[in-house]
């Protein structure tokens, strides 16, 4: 209930300090926010010149954190305005020496530089109020913790001494009569209220509450279940999201029926004063159990098995299951056993007894379950072989239980009651919390990635509209699960300690909210807030960008008079020029103006000369290759033993198709500073050429007549410019032809080439012509002998 207090009181003291949009003067805003924050801050600094219990110095800390909140806000208030009017006394321009200034401007000069003083000098009131706000924050939580200590190091006599149990019989007489007297109190209220009228309040609350936890609980749950079944795509989504809301149904339906009771009571007149803390007790208690059973009972999900995210056998499910119920009760008890010392008044003697008791409860219901999960943690080994990750871990988390058992057994046997029971519900309640935090982070997981899945209806409309890759939303869906299940794990380890008075939920908001203000790198504000800006600036930039470039390369470059390559060119050039000015507004909603990146680049040109020389030189290469253009996209070109199509130029390298229909990726400083091959940047047309070699006996006009009969019957052959043939040559007893012809692509140019030799071949049988080269023939020639 405290905690609950202090979330409330914070959510109302930061309402109250956010501005008043009503407000017809808002400058005075800020001002009057500030008098306000020291007011309280004062009023809490007198408060803490007086004795005062936990609850109080936790109302306090709220308030005083509350207050260095407003004060924050109005001195970042204060500060636009300071802004705005340098801004305005910078347009007024500079006296010139031995010149004087009109007279209303310098009114105006004057009545600017009083506000601004005013203004300058009410921030600097706002940052000492922050300052001393954070110092009695600080105050309280070292008051805090210096208590808590004193209060878990504090012996009593031993159970097992006869010193303990005769100051429990000594107090007994004195306990028996102040809860007899609490006991006669309520009893007397209630009496009394019965005799004026029936109570038809607290029956109806009654019947209520036990409808809502009962009957109602049951239905929530399957309309839960038949909502998320019918309307969630997703299995992962409905199961992790049922786990949730089973928690959100466990835990609010407990509530709504003990406020339905108790409000019951209270309209009936049944609860005397005194008695009023026990009923917010009883209250606070069901809401604390039920979240504790339904957190277990999610996590475990023994009636529905397929709807579990734990990895957890039907059988341990089963076998754990009472082990939350009883947990659940033992948190009511504890939360109830405390406010009932509280308001009897009882010894001390008792108090300890009471503590005692209820850590022995602890250490039997924590070694039980201990025993049980180590006996299915060793059947799971022993019919699987071997031991995985996840039972190691789950080993070393078990020894360290165990070791906290037996540091609060030894504990308790020594009279450290406070310590014994801390560490005790420091275990449940880290078990209780750990859950809760593995559900919700299995949500955010589950949630995230769905959502910026490549396949889902978000994911395609991101690639659609923005030009995104699959992938990439993907990516983000992964990274912005990481930083959400992050940021719930760093809020689940600072409330561990926050219901035993070592931590709190106001110091947490507190740092949360120093959190959301950033700080400043160089001059430049970095804020969760800011990031959150310039990322949505830069989205938007890009999707201006991928506007354009839709708009360039659909309506604009067809009608010009560009070809494709022309066209890639000038697309790719304002694809990065889009891409660069819409990273220079990103940065400059964050506040880093092209000055700084001057700057930066400045810092980085060494780096560049040396380590990213090879990047840069491929970088402006690709510039060149774009703008002259000797290399175009469909070019067949030849880079060394390699010839292959274009078919992508960048800026840094250049793809081309080879061939066997392998890429070869050539960065642009190799197309540039060596020599490549061009075939098709003069013209388009393709050459073949064919030489062969007939007897010399052949007709060679007959020869002519075959040849260029062939090459008119070849389609792919044109007729302009005209196919020809030429005698190269006479030797040997042989006459060399040379014949060309063009065909309309060198791509084309070694088929034609394949069917004009066929065609050859069987004209040239058919007449009887022999082709080739001049046989070689050996002859052995006798000289006779010498003498």
């Amino acid at each position: 209930m405290h905690v609950l207090l202090i979330v409330m009181l914070l959510v109302l003291s930061l309402g109250l300090a956010s501005p008043v949009w009503a407000q017809a003067d808002p400058a005075t805003d800020p001002a009057a926010r500030l008098a306000q924050a020291e007011k309280d801050v004062r009023s809490v600094d007198q408060s803490l010149d007086t004795r005062m219990d936990a609850d109080d110095r936790k109302l306090l800390l709220a308030k005083v954190l509350a207050a260095k909140t407003a004060a924050s806000g109005a001195a970042g208030d204060l500060q636009d305005q300071l802004a705005l009017l340098d801004a305005k006394l910078t347009g007024l321009g500079t006296v010139a020496a031995g010149s004087s200034e009109a007279p209303d401007i310098k009114r105006q000069r004057a009545a600017l530089t009083r506000q601004r003083s005013a203004i300058d000098s009410a921030i600097k009131r706002g940052n000492l109020i922050g300052v001393e706000a954070q110092q009695l924050a600080d105050e309280i939580e070292r008051s805090e913790a210096e208590q808590f200590s004193e209060k878990i190091t504090t012996r009593s006599p031993s159970p097992l001494s006869p010193s303990f149990w005769s100051g429990l019989g000594d107090a007994f007489s004195r306990d028996l009569r102040r809860v007899t007297a609490f006991l006669e109190i309520g009893q007397e209220q209630a009496a009394e209220a019965l005799r004026s009228h029936r109570p038809w309040h607290a029956l109806a609350g009654l019947l209520l509450g036990l409808l809502i936890v009962g009957p109602g609980q049951v239905a929530a749950r399957r309309m839960g279940q038949r909502m998320l079944t019918e309307g969630v795509p997703g299995r992962r989504v409905r199961r992790s999201t049922y786990a949730l809301w089973r928690v959100a149904v466990g835990t609010f339906a407990p509530l709504l029926a003990a406020l339905s009771i108790a409000q019951g009571l209270r309209w009936s007149g049944l609860v005397a004063d005194r008695w009023e803390p026990l009923l917010g007790a009883f209250v606070g208690g069901c809401a604390f159990s039920g979240f504790t059973f339904s957190v277990l009972g999610a996590l475990l999900m023994r009636s529905r098995p397929s709807w579990r995210i734990a990895a957890i056998s039907d059988n341990g499910a089963a076998r754990l299951r009472p082990y939350s119920l009883l947990l659940a009760l033992l948190a009511f008890l504890g939360v109830i056993y405390a406010q009932f010392n509280a308001s009897v008044g009882v010894s001390k003697a008792a108090q300890e007894a009471t503590q005692a008791v209820f850590a022995l409860l602890h250490i039997l219901l924590v070694s039980a379950v201990l025993v049980t999960v180590a006996r299915l943690r060793t059947a799971k080994m022993e019919a699987a072989q071997d031991a995985d990750r996840n039972e190691s871990v789950s080993g070393l988390v078990s020894l360290i239980a165990w070791i906290l058992v037996a540091t609060a057994t030894i504990a308790l046997l020594l009279g450290y009651f406070s310590l014994s029971l801390f560490l005790l519900q420091m275990v449940t309640w880290a078990t209780v919390l750990g859950s809760a935090v593995y559900l919700l982070m299995a949500a955010i997981d589950d949630l995230a990635t769905t959502i910026f899945d490549r396949s889902s209806r978000f994911g395609m409309a991101l690639v659609r509209s923005l030009g995104l890759r699959g992938s990439a939303v993907e990516q983000f869906g992964v990274l912005l699960s990481g930083l959400l299940r992050l940021a719930v794990l760093l809020m689940g380890f600072s409330l561990l300690l926050s219901p035993f008075g070592a931590g709190n939920v106001a110091s947490l908001f507190s740092r949360l909210g120093a959190l959301a203000e950033g700080f400043e790198v160089g001059g430049v504000a970095v804020s969760p807030g800011a990031i959150l800006r310039g990322m949505l600036v830069l989205l938007i930039g890009l999707a201006l960008v991928r506007g354009f470039m839709r708009w360039l390369e659909r309506r604009y470059l067809p009608v010009t008079d560009l070809d494709g390559s022309g066209r890639n060119s000038v697309s790719l050039v304002a694809r990065y020029v889009g891409i660069a000015l819409a990273v220079i507004w990103g940065l400059a909603s964050l506040g880093i103006g092209i000055e700084r990146i001057a700057i930066l680049l400045s810092a980085l040109s060494v780096g560049i000369g040396f380590g990213l020389q090879a990047i840069t030189q491929n970088f402006v290469s690709g510039l060149i290759l774009l703008a002259e253009r000797p290399i175009k996209i469909g070019d067949l070109v030849r880079v060394g033993q390699d010839e292959g199509d274009v078919k992508r130029i960048s800026v840094r390298s250049t793809e081309i198709e080879l061939p066997d229909h392998s890429t070869l990726i050539v960065p642009n400083s190799e197309l540039i500073t060596k020599i490549v091959l061009n075939k098709t940047l003069a013209s388009p047309l393709g050459r073949m050429q064919i030489q062969f070699s007939v007897p010399i006996e052949t007709d060679a006009d007959k020869v002519r007549e075959i040849v260029l009969a062939t090459y008119a019957d070849e389609p792919a052959v044109l007729a302009e410019p005209a196919y020809s043939l030429f005698i190269d040559s006479i030797a040997d007893g042989r006459i060399f032809f040379n014949s060309f012809a063009h065909v309309a692509s060198p791509r084309a140019a070694y088929g034609a080439r394949s069917n004009v030799f066929t065609v050859l071949l069987r004209r040239f049988r058919e007449e009887g012509i022999e082709i080739g080269t001049v046989p070689q023939r050996m002859e052995l020639i006798n000289t006779g002998h010498l003498d």
